[in-house]
């Protein structure tokens, strides 16, 4: 039997279902929730599919669903190594889906965040991946106004849009804080740079645990609205001893600064732990490998991309997870440049 094709030659989905010994239906199903059908199924339609060369027209889906086959992710920085991990588990989960992964910008821009959510919602993305839980009122009103499953990452908050994965940043800074305290350690710094609003969250963390040990002085407290580096982490250590030259600990916001610290301290032979204690945030790579290395705060960020998109292809699917809201925790990995002092 010849084959029918569409006028421009494209080949048909009803000759992949009949390739396949399967329903135009089932056929459909494969291409849009392959996950519905069983593996044998499965099989058949991507060998009949790969055998044509069928290529599903996503256009044409679109309009027929009222939707794409994309799920949108918002991300505040392409360059910024926490988020190259939660974009690993992003790829991961997506990976062998119908979903296209479309990856935005928001530069840390609440008003480039708004832009970009109304270009999604015109666009009717499959599910949304939106960065963080401080979006404007406008922003919020948009999220509300589309119909597709959403999370927040990052975070977990009191009044989800949808769904949330994350970790709370407040509570993360306050256990940091409290083993230094408990290492013996009294005037400790606080180091800050963009001061977005995670890192305002970390600030009122290291705040609390400050004010419950009757330890809390603004002296301690140094930030900067510039982006946060290696570099930044050196100067503002200094600038924080030239303010308050006795203090016996640092917590900083990122390991970036951390390392930064580290550097300033070796550069003024000033002895880590013995004279200054250092605890970073995020748990990078580096912070084990460094000399001394260095204690920070383990995030989940890998898993924070991986389950926010298996909840939005769940969701999708119409399986709704039974905890909109998944807190992933936090552990301090405790080394040695917060380790006790050594002995005389």
């Amino acid at each position: 039997m010849a084959r029918q094709r569409t006028k421009s030659g494209k080949i048909r989905l009803a000759e992949v279902a009949s390739l396949a010994g399967v329903s135009l239906t089932t056929a459909s199903r494969f291409f849009r929730t392959p996950e519905a059908l069983s593996p044998g199924k499965r099989e058949r339609v991507a060998s009949a599919a790969d055998k044509l060369g069928y290529e599903p027209d996503l256009a044409a889906r679109a309009l027929a669903s009222q939707r794409t086959e994309v799920i949108g992710v918002l991300i505040p920085s392409l360059t910024n190594n926490v988020f190259s991990d939660v974009l690993r588990g992003v790829y991961d989960a997506a990976d062998g889906s119908p979903f296209t992964i479309q990856l935005v910008n928001t530069h840390y821009s609440v008003l480039q965040e708004e832009k970009l959510l109304r270009l999604f919602r015109a666009q009717r993305p499959a599910g949304l991946m939106v960065t963080g839980i401080n979006q404007t009122p406008n922003s919020r009103a948009v999220m509300q106004s589309m119909d597709c499953p959403i999370v927040q990452i990052m975070e977990t908050g009191p009044e989800p849009i949808d769904m949330m994965v994350g970790f709370s940043h407040s509570d993360a800074a306050f256990s940091a804080v409290a083993h230094l305290i408990a290492q013996g350690r009294k005037r400790i710094g606080f180091l800050g740079a963009r001061m977005d609003p995670r890192v305002q969250r970390r600030l009122e963390g290291y705040r609390r645990a400050m004010k419950a040990a009757a330890l809390l002085e603004p002296r301690f407290i140094l930030t900067t609205p510039i982006p946060t580096s290696v570099s930044v982490g050196g100067v503002l250590f200094g600038d924080l001893l030239a303010r308050a030259p006795d203090i016996d600990a640092v917590f900083c916001i990122n390991d970036d600064i951390a390392l930064g610290t580290l550097f300033e301290c070796q550069r003024r032979q000033i002895a880590v732990p013995d004279d200054i204690a250092i605890v970073g945030f995020n748990d990078l790579e580096f912070m084990a490998a460094a000399v001394p290395s260095l204690s920070s705060v383990r995030t989940n960020r890998y898993e924070m991309g991986r389950d926010a998109i298996a909840m939005l292809i769940a969701a999708i699917a119409g399986e709704r997870p039974a905890r909109p809201v998944v807190d992933l925790g936090f552990e301090l990995m405790v080394r040695q440049s917060s380790m006790p002092r050594h002995s005389p």
